[in-house]
């Protein structure tokens, strides 16, 4: 449709929104961190409420899988006692000394069904773990799809796609990726470092004092860490929606930035962009990845404090060399959750800040509720705007007070200079926008009150700026009428003059668009979607310089066509060449979100105002058009 919304610079206005490349309002910004932390963790977990008993047993498998595991180095540490002892008689020459090798295979037999055990719980868990994580996510992205689907048209037309795709498949993946490592990771490293204090506090707990004496500073590492890296990750995923937003705008549009030759300006943008991106990746990264060091130095200095005191034990008797062994096991087991569970705190920050970017998605407002009643058929497209008022911004009005009244069957051309209001009229008409006050009406029938799949269903639109999706010819065709045969699509091509030219490809009907129907010319796609609309069938038409974009010989057959679409119907022809709507029964000529002028061509000729002014600037100079 025609360009004439009033949007802030860099916005393309228009009823299909254009993806943007920029964050959008609602983006995290560098160095911000999620607002309610709690909050959001809470709400994120409401999403695994419906798998509580899959996650009691995910628990259950955990705990069973690391108390096997736990108990390992007590029994190595057995093993070595039956080891040492053997040696310790040889060397003394007692009697009849020897390894007890019956006691060191039942104690080697033990430790391998643990470890077996260990593993087939550890499986059970992450396979579990993998339905729990998949279904949760599956819902959360079912939500965001359905919520999409609900946002009115000014949220599409004030955020930045490329920030909305980034909410919706980055963010998305992140907490997915959280979900399925993080929490069995969690889950695991709690019960394994509950399971090693209980273990090291049997052996010695003068020896568990000494690893406790490292916690505070464990703790007092883990806390700076996580501080300093989150702002880096808010800003990373920040930048990753703006660079998505940016590569998007940039290939779709690379024609455009060839033919002006903006290439140095689209690489310098992506490079600054990318350039944020790597800063804020790097810092995150780094920062969060000096925290295994970190803290494996803090597990090293109680090591050696154990290595130390536990000697002078063992050379006092207090304990076994193979509890020390173990004790040291223990030692080192009980770092490693400390350092994953530090790890993990990182990986949560980041992925707080992600759902919180989707939960201010799924907060946004939604449309008005819906109407209830169906259309239903005989719909005559009696059409009455009754005192409408609106405005993009409450602030800045638009149209006030308009009233308009196009009966059934006529064709009602709208046109007026660029930002009069013309494809805001068809967009309160779809209801793509609400009403600021007054009402419209369809058969007397306040368009409120259908429900807007209803409502829309009884428009056809072919626009000047062509739509196909990635499909054959046939299925774009039927797009607007899934049960058409074969028949009746070929017969909507001929009516569009479009059956020659689609027999002419190598696939014919069955030929399939690329991603954005680049293998067809712009003439041919718009003979697509003019059949698309004559196929459709509607009740009320909406033309958009439906022909802008054809030969001169086509446009004639174009507008045979449509004369025999429009018979019967309503019509609204948003036009910019007044020589295609001399014929229409109304003229409606806006001005500054007003009807200033209205009547045939004739009437507003011979009136010499707005539209005679217009007339004579398109044909002064002797231009046809």
């Amino acid at each position: 449709m025609s360009q004439e919304r009033r949007m802030p610079p860099g916005r393309h206005p228009g009823a299909m929104p254009r993806m943007g490349g920029g964050p959008g309002p609602g983006a995290m910004m560098p160095g911000e961190k999620p607002k309610e932390f709690k909050k959001t963790m809470l709400r994120l977990l409401r999403f695994l409420k419906p798998y509580r008993m899959r996650l009691l047993l995910v628990l259950l498998s955990a705990i069973a899988a690391s108390v096997f595991s736990i108990v390992g180095p007590k029994l190595l540490g057995h093993g070595t006692d039956i080891i040492v002892k053997g040696v310790v008689a040889r060397m003394n020459g007692a009697a009849g000394a020897a390894f007890d090798y019956a006691g060191l295979l039942h104690v080697l037999g033990w430790l391998a069904g643990l470890y077996v055990l260990s593993f087939l719980f550890g499986y059970v868990q992450q396979y579990l773990m993998a339905g729990v994580t998949q279904g949760a996510v599956y819902r959360l992205r079912k939500e965001v799809d359905d919520k999409l689907q609900r946002l009115p048209l000014q949220f599409y037309d004030a955020k930045s796609h490329g920030d909305i795709l980034s909410r919706v498949v980055n963010d998305v993946d992140n907490i997915s990726g959280t979900l399925q490592q993080s929490l069995t990771q969690l889950i695991t490293s709690a019960v394994t470092l509950v399971g090693v204090i209980v273990m090291m506090l049997t052996i010695s707990p003068l020896l568990t004092l000494i690893v406790f004496v490292t916690l505070p500073l464990s703790f007092l590492v883990t806390k700076a860490v996580a501080k300093r890296s989150q702002k880096h990750f808010a800003g990373q995923q920040r930048s990753i929606g703006e660079l998505n937003g940016h590569v998007e705008e940039m290939f779709t549009g690379h024609r455009i930035v060839k033919a002006f030759g903006r290439e140095k300006d689209s690489l310098e943008r992506f490079e600054a962009i990318n350039g944020k991106l790597y800063q804020s990746a790097w810092r995150a990264q780094f920062i969060s990845g000096t925290l295994m060091p970190l803290m494996s130095f803090v597990g090293n200095l109680g090591y050696v404090l154990i290595s130390v005191v536990g000697g002078l034990m063992v050379t006092r008797g207090g304990v076994s060399i193979g509890d020390i062994q173990a004790f040291i096991q223990y030692a080192r087991q009980f770092t490693m959750p400390i350092t994953q569970l530090a790890n993990i705190a990182n990986i949560i920050q980041s992925t707080a800040a992600s759902a919180e970017r989707v939960f201010e998605l799924l907060d946004e407002q939604e449309e008005e509720p819906d109407g209830t009643m169906e259309a239903g058929r005989g719909i005559r497209g009696d059409v009455a705007f009754e005192s409408v008022d609106f405005g993009y911004k409450p602030e800045v009005p638009l149209m006030k007070g308009l009233s308009i009244e196009v009966k059934s069957g006529q064709t009602a051309a709208i046109v007026g200079p660029t930002g009069a209001g013309k494809t805001t009229l068809v967009n309160l008409l779809l209801r793509f926008y609400e009403l600021d006050g007054g009402r419209i009406t369809i058969d007397g029938r306040d368009i409120r009150q259908l429900a807007r799949g209803s409502l829309r269903s009884l428009f056809g639109m072919v626009l000047q700026d062509t739509w196909l999706y990635k499909g054959t010819i046939r299925d774009n065709i039927a797009y607007g009428r899934r049960e058409a045969t074969d028949a009746e699509i070929e017969d909507a091509a001929r009516a569009a003059h479009a059956d020659f030219f689609i027999r002419t490809l190598p696939e014919g009907y069955e030929t399939v668009l690329n991603e954005d129907a680049s293998n067809l010319s712009q003439g041919q796609k718009q003979l697509i979607t003019i059949a698309r609309a004559l196929l459709a069938d509607p009740a009320i038409l909406i033309l958009d310089e439906a022909t802008s974009s054809v030969d001169t010989r086509t446009e004639v057959q174009i507008r045979h066509a449509m004369k025999e679409l429009m018979k019967g119907r309503t019509s609204f022809v948003i036009a910019h060449r007044l020589s295609t709507i001399r014929d229409a029964d109304v003229i409606l000529v806006m001005d500054k979100g007003s009807v200033a002028e209205q009547g045939t061509h004739e009437e507003l000729i011979a009136r010499g105002g707005i539209y005679a002014e217009l007339y004579r600037s398109q044909f002064s100079g002797n231009e046809a058009s």
